[in-house]
This record gives C-alpha cells, sequence and structure tokens, in this order.
C-alpha cells in the first residue's frame, strides 16, 4: 500500500514562499521568479520518458559491462565485502525501493555510532552526508569522484524504480524535509541525476529550503527539453569531477 495517497487525475497546486528560493536556481541564467509551484499530469511525456529511459539504461548496462567489471575487481581487492550495496529509499507514491549503488564504503558502515565521533555523527544527521566521511574506501572516494559508483542504478531505472533524470532519491526522514510540498516530491520516479545535481550538488544543502526548491522547480518544470539539458550538464559535470563528495 502506499504511504501517500495521489489522485492522478487531479492537478495539484502548491504555493511556496519566493523568499526560500536560493539565487542559485538558474536555468540558463534566467532566476526562477515564479512565487508558486503547479504540478499538472504529463502522461505523453510520462510515456517518452518512460521508453527513453528503457532504451538508454539498457545500452548504457551492455556498453559500460566492461567498465563494471573492473571496478568490481578493484573493490575486492581494496576493501572486501560485497560489491554492489542496496539503500532503502523512497520512490514514486511514497512506495520503498531499493537503489543500488557500487560499496564506496566499508564495511558496517552503516553503525553510525560505532564508525563516527560525537561531531560527525551530529553534521549527518544535519544533511544527511558527511565531508570527508571516515568510512569512505580509497577506491570509494575515486567512485564517488567520478560518480561511478551509480553505474548499477542503470538496473533499477530498467526496471522501473528510477528515471535516468529525476529528484535525487532521498530517506524516508529527509521526505518530511519537503513539507508542506512532500506530497509534490514523492509523485514523480527518483532519478539517477538531476536539477540539483547539476546546480550545485553538495553545494547546495537543505539549509534554508535551497536543496528543496532546486527539486520542486524540476518537478514543476519537467519536459524532454529539461531532461536533455541536465544530461548534457551531467556529462560536463563528470568532465569537471565537481560537486561530488
Amino acid at each position: 500500500m502506499s504511504l501517500v495517497e495521489i489522485d492522478e487525475d487531479i492537478p495539484i497546486t502548491y504555493s511556496v514562499n519566493i523568499q526560500h528560493a536560493p539565487e542559485a536556481v538558474v536555468l540558463e541564467n534566467r532566476a526562477v521568479e515564479q512565487p508558486e509551484f503547479v504540478f499538472l499530469e504529463k502522461p505523453m511525456y510520462d510515456f517518452a520518458k518512460r521508453l527513453f529511459d528503457i532504451v538508454c539504461s539498457l545500452a548504457a548496462l551492455i556498453v559500460l559491462s566492461p567498465l563494471f567489471l573492473a571496478v568490481s575487481i578493484l573493490i575486492r581487492i581494496d576493501a572486501g565485502g560485497p560489491l554492489i550495496y542496496s539503500q532503502q529509499r523512497v520512490g514514486k507514491g511514497g512506495r520503498l525501493i531499493k537503489v543500488h549503488k557500487f560499496r564506496t564504503m566499508k564495511v558496517n558502515a552503516d553503525k553510525l555510532e560505532d564508525m563516527l565521533t560525537p561531531e560527525q555523527l551530529t553534521e549527518y544527521k544535519k544533511d544527511f552526508k558527511l565531508d570527508n566521511d571516515p568510512r569512505v574506501t580509497c577506491v570509494g572516494k575515486i567512485l564517488r569522484m567520478t560518480s561511478l559508483d551509480e553505474i548499477p542504478q542503470f538496473w533499477d531505472v530498467l526496471l522501473g524504480r528510477m528515471s535516468i533524470i529525476g529528484p535525487r532519491p532521498v530517506l524516508m526522514e529527509e521526505t518530511f524535509l519537503f513539507e508542506p510540498y512532500r506530497d509534490m516530491l514523492l509523485n514523480v520516479k527518483p532519478g539517477i541525476s538531476g536539477f540539483w545535481q547539476v546546480n550545485g550538488r553538495s553545494g547546495v544543502t537543505y539549509e534554508n529550503f535551497s536543496r528543496q526548491t532546486l527539486e520542486l522547480y524540476y518537478i514543476t518544470h519537467r519536459s524532454l527539453l529539461l531532461d536533455l539539458k541536465i544530461l548534457f550538464k551531467t556529462f560536463g559535470a563528470l568532465a569537471r569531477k565537481t560537486g561530488a563528495k
């Protein structure tokens, strides 16, 4: 049963306090000026996007299979243990989904109290991430910097759990940071890359509603053209190796 009931036939309107909008919310150097985010169903777009996701994820899994093997070997040599780390995240409709990555952390990294200092634990609970995380392995740092750790997520896209482009998949407790617009976040599939990732990523956090505004902007303006722009910006960000931690 879905944790959030969504009537797919009724457009949903959300008012947003414009004071929350960060100056970094820019598309083609145009600041976002809309004081309201209006969610509309887009069935033709959804169909085209799903077709695009299937073709691209299948092609990526085939083309990147040699790299998949090479990364697997490096993880085994560096840290041993499982190759793939399965994370529980929230998908469309509030459903819990499994999101997969190459393992970039030490074994038992989920035991935060054992792996982190009290100061690091406080920082993690604030933004659900850490600068200079001591749990990350040597190979893991390279995988994160190049985003190669996310290659297994193309399988999640192929299965329909995720999309190539969309809001970042988040923990259940993170979804409540989007209130009063949580339902809007949960009305679309999460993505491997998205508007937040190419417009600041680690530099734009939940503080002052900055990250939320970026994700909500994408959701309300989503289109194939915007998806393509984000995709090309993703390639540029990967080439520059910026934003990832």
